[in-house]
């Protein structure tokens, strides 16, 4: 499984666009270098990009979407943060005149009582396919191996290597990727052969861990502890036969990090990529000595507003986060200081289960649309969205006893307020009801009020599942989402604040992405009615014979927008057309009902190397340390974007 140059360690955020490289004394140059970097996306440290001018890169985005909607709602949300930043950074001046004492002690205390939940026991595997989508259209197209090509036209779910050799990357809109490689081709999506192709890679996976945990299409945690033991095996050479498997019978290939928790086994899964595997030695010392210079946006539950917070009182690098442990309560609370103080460490949750065992959070769903400002038509809306939510809620039987309404305004601000009705809610009627007066509130409080987006969600989840014998005697899981991190004792579970932290950075990426297609939307007129250099005229006859992509008829676009819908590959039914929502929901329906078949076709003693280990785990049976259970803490929904 050769594949390219490999590297050994994981190069930081180009430095020179870094967001403190600023001069201080000029404002209005500071403000543009904070936004140029904030315009770089979410996916800024995607592997492939070590040797891109991202310097280069933001100057292209920045005069590219300079005075469009969304330039101005994210420079009115960078100059939001800046004014933040100085808020922490007055408080910071504050509390270097007082005695710390105190403060230092109770963390140091803190960090004692982690030290102590240490558990290098368990061998922890991230799996990561390499450029999922665009590998997979490899597979029917091979002239497109060589050239540079992306999956997605108005925002890139994922480009290959050639293409981010030029700065493209999932998550950044297609007119940007065309101007930073005029020369690439552009594919429209197909999630069924996407979907089919996850299934094969996890029939795969189940053979190492029958409870291997689906984080996304085209990635997954497995606790290969159990394997190595009935294998005699080292995990060195378990996932080197994992990869190799998966390519001969999938013909894709993918990356792992194989490291003593989930946390750590995701870092190292993008340290070789393409197609490589990292592991980190299960030692403190080698722990210690990796999170020391390792930057903390790479770090899962660290996104960009919190990168430019810590960056800002001088945390770079995870080793730098000790020496201020004293501040970080009080500069950004107590959760946060019991995450930062477990990424210093290089502490993480051990547990892996199947996607579908987390609890649930939230039921919900949301509409994109063209501006929206009649009043009658919002309402309209709203039934329709409350009809839709209604529906999720039947299907997945719960309802929620607090209803919260989202909208984005068309200056792309996103706008929650949320109620408790008197008695948990599911039904359209209820839903509207409590959701009107919301809205209303807000059409009073700002002027011209417009919409792009509307979105209804239930949180505090009363299942209405009938109960019976066999569910009365089964443990109900645990919500440790408001709980701080308490350290496995006799007979308790682990449980970490990570969750909160990875479904904020989720859902800035999330939004991001979102934002990103309506910007593509609002650029598309312009960007068709101009000339698009020639492919062929860049790379030569390679390029020639592949087709690129044609702009449609603008009648049929703004059809297209209005009334086309995605049927799920998975269970059939119709989705919106939205890329953001049709790939959550197919993530969904992955998780539930992939797994489920691929674990039970290997359930037998001649499809599974491990049967009677995977039908006593299937019983509720613990495995890893005999003493430490699972708390089943929140498992952030992923995007369904290719590494």
């Amino acid at each position: 499984m050769d594949g390219p140059a490999r590297h050994d360690s994981i190069p930081p955020v180009a430095d020179d666009i870094a967001p403190t490289t600023v001069d201080p004394s000029d404002p209005e140059s500071s403000q543009h270098h904070t936004l140029k970097y904030h315009l770089l996306g979410p996916s800024l440290t995607k592997s492939g990009q070590d040797d891109v001018d991202q310097k280069k890169v933001s100057e292209i985005i920045y005069e590219a979407s300079k005075g469009s909607k969304f330039f101005n709602n994210e420079e009115v949300k960078d100059k939001n943060l800046t004014i933040k930043i100085n808020r922490i950074l007055a408080k910071k001046r504050q509390l270097d005149r007082i005695d710390l004492t105190h403060d230092l002690r109770k963390a140091d205390e803190y960090v004692q009582k982690l030290e102590l939940s240490r558990d290098l026991t368990q061998t922890i595997v991230h799996v990561d396919c390499d450029a999922f989508y665009a590998a997979v259209e490899e597979l029917d197209r091979p002239d497109l191996k060589d050239v540079p090509f992306a999956v997605g036209k108005g925002v890139l779910t994922t480009c290959n290597y050639h293409a981010r050799k030029h700065g493209c990357r999932s998550g950044m809109a297609g007119y940007i990727a065309d101007k930073l490689c005029p020369q690439l081709i552009h594919i429209s999506p197909n999630f069924e052969k996407y979907s089919a192709k996850a299934k094969e890679i996890r029939a795969v996976l189940v053979k190492y861990d029958a409870r291997f945990e689906a984080a996304s299409v085209d990635e997954a945690y497995l606790n290969i502890t159990p394997y190595c033991e009935e294998h005699n095996m080292d995990p060195d050479d378990v996932v080197q036969q994992l990869r190799a498997e998966v390519h001969e019978q999938c013909l894709v290939t993918v990356s792992a990090g194989i490291a003593a928790n989930a946390k750590l086994a995701k870092i190292c899964s993008n340290k070789n990529k393409p197609n490589g595997q990292f592991r980190l030695p299960s030692d403190r010392a080698s722990i210690m000595s990796f999170m020391k210079d390792l930057p903390t946006r790479k770090v899962n539950g660290i996104g960009r507003v919190f990168e430019r917070e810590l960056d800002a009182i001088g945390v770079k690098t995870c080793g730098d986060i000790f020496a201020h442990r004293a501040y970080m309560s009080k500069l950004f609370g107590e959760k946060a200081f019991q995450f930062l103080m477990a990424v210093y460490l290089g502490l993480g949750r051990t547990n892996v289960q199947p996607a579908e065992e987390y609890e649930r959070k939230s039921v919900g769903t949301e509409s994109t649309f063209k501006e929206m400002s009649d009043p009658q038509q919002l309402r309209d809306m709203l039934r329709h969205v409350a009809e839709e939510l209604e529906k999720d809620c039947e299907r997945t039987q719960f309802k929620g006893r607090t209803l919260v309404l989202k909208v984005k305004l068309h200056t792309y601000e996103i706008l929650t307020r949320q109620v408790a009705p008197p008695k948990a809610v599911h039904q359209t009627d209820d839903l509207y009801k409590f959701a009107l007066p919301m809205l209303v509130k807000l059409e009073k409080e700002i002027p011209k009020f417009t919409l792009r987006l509307m979105g209804l969600r239930l949180t505090s989840l009363i299942s209405m599942k009938k109960s019976n014998i066999d569910s009365f005697f089964t443990p109900k899981p645990q919500s440790v989402a408001r709980k701080p991190f308490m350290p496995a004792g006799e007979g308790e579970w682990e449980q970490w604040p990570d969750s909160e932290f990875e479904e904020a950075a989720r859902q800035e990426k999330q939004d991001d992405f979102d934002t990103l297609e309506k910007m593509s939307q609002e650029y598309k007129k312009e960007y068709n009615n101009t000339p698009k250099p020639s492919a062929a005229a860049h790379a030569g006859t390679i390029i020639a014979s592949v087709p690129a992509a044609i702009p449609e008829d603008k009648g049929k676009e703004e059809q297209e927008e209005q009334e086309e819908r995605w049927d799920c590959p998975i269970c059939s039914q119709p989705q919106s057309a939205d890329p953001v929502l049709f790939n959550q929901h197919i993530d969904g329906c992955l998780s539930k009902q992939v797994i489920k078949e691929i674990v039970r076709e290997n359930a037998s003693p001649s499809g599974s190397p491990q049967p009677e280990k995977a039908s006593g785990l299937g019983q509720g049976k613990k495995r890893g340390r005999p003493k430490v259970a699972d708390p089943q803490p929140k498992r952030p929904k992923s995007a369904f974007f290719s590494r």
